[in-house]
């Protein structure tokens, strides 16, 4: 009877039942309305089927396979499963054998017989020490614990994977701008040192004026000033994507421009409820580090009652290592013990106070998690809804500036307007085509930053780490 009493109490724990907090955000996105949708989740499309340039898909892999802070994100996970094992092996007796010899030598003054006598004592034992029997279910709680632990490294490693490719992605197009703004400004120089040589001999046959020739001076060296300050922030781009790769990237990757697109429509999943965020790996983290909160409690509360540990050995002893197997020469020993708390000081109550603070604590932070990815994917949205505009505006805008500055040319041509007003045009035509390229940038990068903070990027690969 008493078996089976501690039988079933040693299935139950002392947890407060775990409820998911409610996720303080609005149910829907702002303006999801307006924008096409399909039934397609991004988090569920591999970063190989997103990104359509060869190029970039070969960057983001060795990104994936060298990258320091995803290999320490991995090794935790192994560190962590292995702590989980070593939790979990609690549960059960650590069974070990041991076998022993005693010699000992009394001399003749100390003898009964009178005589130096030797005597040996041999045995050969299997046991168990101290093992508790998890009746309140502390144990068990802190296995839980570890196991919880474990799964919030495993959803840590895959946030810091899909981070990772969203960083690579955006190193490799801000590198791309960057190397477009740089041939812009060649070009530019090009144009204007031609336009100078040409004002420079008009100058000296006296058909333009110094003020002229200075003004077209001027353009020639804001152009230099370009061309190097592009020239280094390319080289600054490309320290930065060698430092997301993890390694050097070879020149034959490097992009040339700036992609027209990401290769995938960006349609969205049909009215992007927030309750996709519980998807996301931060997420699910916060989450587990919130159930493993949940489950200290329930070691915390299981200190207050009695503990009991048993010690359990067999085997056999003689005097002589020829006889010890013999029949008659079993031993054994049992020793079981209760241990209960009477007075601590205040240990156990502080303890569990601690913990019950820890899991308020992890719900405020699992709750800010949530609002944070909200936060993320609206601002995401919000910016994605204008920008696709404002590029169509600005490619006009290019277009209005470039016939601007063929009209002005033409009656600086005939005498009509100054080489001020040619100088305007230039410079205006240079602006819009610098906004178009960061303009073309924000849109893909847009297009990268939704894909992430909706949870894309998530690839599994041989590098998995699973629980087995």
């Amino acid at each position: 009877m008493a078996l089976a009493i501690l039988a079933t109490l040693g299935g139950c724990t002392l947890m407060p039942e775990y409820a998911r907090p409610v996720a303080p955000v609005p149910a829907s996105y702002p303006d999801t309305a307006k924008t096409p949708q399909s039934g397609l989740a991004l988090a569920d499309i591999g970063w190989r089927t997103f990104f359509s340039d060869d190029r970039l898909r070969q960057v983001i892999a060795m990104g994936l396979e060298n990258n320091r802070d995803l290999r320490v994100a991995i090794l935790n996970i192994e560190k962590s499963r292995a702590q989980y094992r070593i939790q979990e092996s609690s549960l059960f007796p650590t069974i070990k054998a041991s076998a022993s010899e005693t010699a000992s030598r009394t001399p003749a003054d100390l003898s009964q017989t009178g005589n130096a006598a030797t005597s040996r004592q041999y045995s050969a034992t299997v046991g168990f020490s101290s093992y508790e029997l998890d009746v309140f279910g502390r144990v068990r709680s802190l296995t839980a614990e570890a196991q919880q632990t474990y799964l919030s490294t495993v959803e840590a490693r895959r946030s810091t994977h899909i981070s990772l490719v969203a960083e690579v992605a955006n190193d490799y197009l801000t590198l791309a701008s960057d190397r477009e703004l740089l041939k812009l400004a060649e070009n530019t120089l090009v144009s204007q040192t031609a336009t100078y040589n040409r004002s420079e001999r008009n100058f000296q046959l006296g058909n333009a004026s110094l003020l002229t020739l200075r003004q077209a001076q001027q353009s020639v060296e804001s152009a230099k000033v370009d061309v190097e300050k592009y020239t280094s922030q390319v080289a600054q781009d490309i320290n930065a994507l060698n430092l997301a790769v993890g390694a050097s990237v070879p020149e034959a990757l490097l992009p040339d421009g700036l992609p027209s697109g990401l290769g995938l429509p960006m349609d969205l999943p049909a009215g992007l409820p927030s309750d996709l965020l519980l998807k996301r790996p931060d997420v699910l983290e916060a989450e587990y580090t919130l159930k493993a909160a949940n489950a200290d409690i329930g070691a915390a509360r299981a200190a207050f009652f009695p503990s009991i540990s048993l010690t359990a050995s067999g085997g056999a002893g003689s005097s002589q290592l020829s006889r010890l197997f013999n029949a008659g020469q079993g031993s054994w020993s049992f020793t079981p013990q209760i241990s209960l708390p009477l007075f601590d000081g205040g240990y156990n109550a502080a303890n569990l106070k601690v913990s019950k603070v820890t899991r308020d604590i992890d719900v405020a932070q699992y709750e800010k998690t949530v609002q944070t990815a909200f936060r993320e994917v609206a601002d995401a949205l919000a910016q994605r809804s204008t920008l696709g505009r404002q590029l169509e505006a600005q490619q006009t805008l290019v277009t209005a500036s470039a016939q601007s500055l063929a009209l002005t040319e033409a009656r600086f041509k005939y005498g009509i307007d100054s080489y001020l007003d040619v100088l305007t045009s230039q410079r205006s035509l240079y602006s819009a085509q610098q906004t178009l390229i960061s303009t073309q940038l924000s849109r893909i990068s847009n297009q990268v930053t939704l894909y992430k903070v909706l949870g894309g990027g998530w690839e599994e690969s041989g590098q998995e780490v699973v629980m087995k």
